[in-house]
């Protein structure tokens, strides 16, 4: 019988973090540990945040009764590493190192820095599973027709790889023997093309390609676009908003949550209906082109992320995409379980840990102008 290992994960958010301590499959507890406007507002940078941080994180495990030494390892989501094949790596102080000084301003960076932290408190591993900016395409998928813009990896991998795992083991596979779709419908949008335990092409969700979302605009004509940024009634700030906050559902509609558009469309709202109907549409035809991406040899599609509890939604992507392969709902997401199963997996040797060195999983890719630098 294997042994049951009690594992801390956390996920820092703009004014919050998520923290969870799991011992098997038992949550042990799981809390959204609130940061203080008026505390965030005296940091300069989100880095100078690491002290406070774990502060709060701490006094919420006291408050559950949790302490550091009862953990056997330490996992979550940790931002700003850049580029990587996906799997586990430890966290060390190259990985902190790099993520505080990446120039990214946002919480997601501390992950790694406060798992870190608890590490050399308790002489345990700390890990990062899968970490956001996991990056597999093949090179064929990279190329766009604009010389210079090329195609890169931002989606909801976590959870993405999580829910291909579970569903390769329900068909008593391992992700590495499966070719599996997944399309997480969240506030954002990401389907990906998982061949084997590599998600060798996907859209790019922080960029603005693919199906529109709950409140981004997915891919959108290009010229139009070009005309509203230099109209001169619109700014930069503006037009990204658009792209990447106050578009798709929320833009069209008024509204993201997926259950005040069913009211609509049950008071018989038809252009909620229609619209409702176009991102699921969408999504079915990402899917069928990652199929293409896959020549055919889908062993099943799954819908995840918080849109994949509406069943009028996935009921129309089911209709569309049936016939490629069987189709599984996750609803929900399952990022702290899947950070804290490969916790598990990097203990038990069942899947290697890997050393991070900060190269870019594209550093073969040489074509002129590859990857510059875009600000946000």
């Amino acid at each position: 019988m294997s042994q049951t290992y009690r594992i801390l994960t956390l996920s820092p958010g703009s004014t919050s973090t998520k923290v969870a301590v799991f011992e098997g499959d038992t949550t042990v507890m799981r809390a959204n540990v609130t940061h203080d406007p008026a505390e965030l507002a005296q940091f300069d940078q989100a880095a100078d945040q690491l002290d406070y941080r774990i502060k709060t994180i701490k006094d919420e495990l006291d408050k559950a009764g949790v302490t550091l030494d009862s953990i056997d390892a330490f996992s979550g989501y940790c931002g700003g590493m850049g580029p990587t094949v996906g799997g586990i790596f430890a966290i060390d102080e190259t990985v902190c190192d790099h993520v505080l000084h990446c120039g990214m301003n946002h919480p997601a960076i501390l992950g790694a820095p406060i798992l870190y932290q608890f590490a050399q408190e308790t002489g345990k591993p700390a890990y990062a599973v899968n970490q956001p900016d996991t990056d597999e395409l093949e090179d064929v998928s990279r190329i766009t027709g604009y010389p210079g813009v090329y195609r890169k990896s931002h989606v909801h991998c976590l959870n993405q790889k999580e829910c291909a795992i579970r569903y390769a083991a329900s068909q008593g596979k391992s992700y590495e023997e499966v070719n599996v779709i997944v399309a997480h419908v969240g506030g954002g949008l990401s389907v990906a093309a998982h061949k084997h335990g590599r998600m060798i092409d996907t859209n790019d969700v922080l960029e603005g390609s693919g199906p529109f979302a709950p409140n981004r605009s997915g891919d959108v004509p290009l010229k139009p676009v070009v005309a509203l940024a230099f109209s001169g009634e619109h700014d930069k700030k503006e037009i990204n908003s658009v792209i990447g906050k106050t578009g798709g559902l929320k833009g069209l509609l008024g509204t993201d949550d997926a259950r005040e558009i069913d009211r609509r469309i049950e008071a018989g709202d038809e252009w909620a209906k229609v619209v409702f109907e176009a991102m699921a549409y969408q999504t079915a035809k990402a899917i069928g082109g990652f199929a293409a991406a896959l020549e055919g040899k889908v062993d099943g599609i799954v819908l995840t992320g918080g849109v994949s509890h509406d069943k009028f939604f996935t009921d129309y992507i089911e209709q569309r995409v049936g016939w490629i392969a069987p189709v599984a709902i996750y609803a929900g997401d399952f990022e702290v379980e899947g950070a804290a199963a490969g916790a598990v997996r990097a203990i038990e040797g069942t899947e290697a840990v890997m050393t991070y060195t900060g190269e870019p999983s594209w550093a073969g890719f040489t074509l002129p102008g590859a990857f510059p630098d875009v600000e946000a």
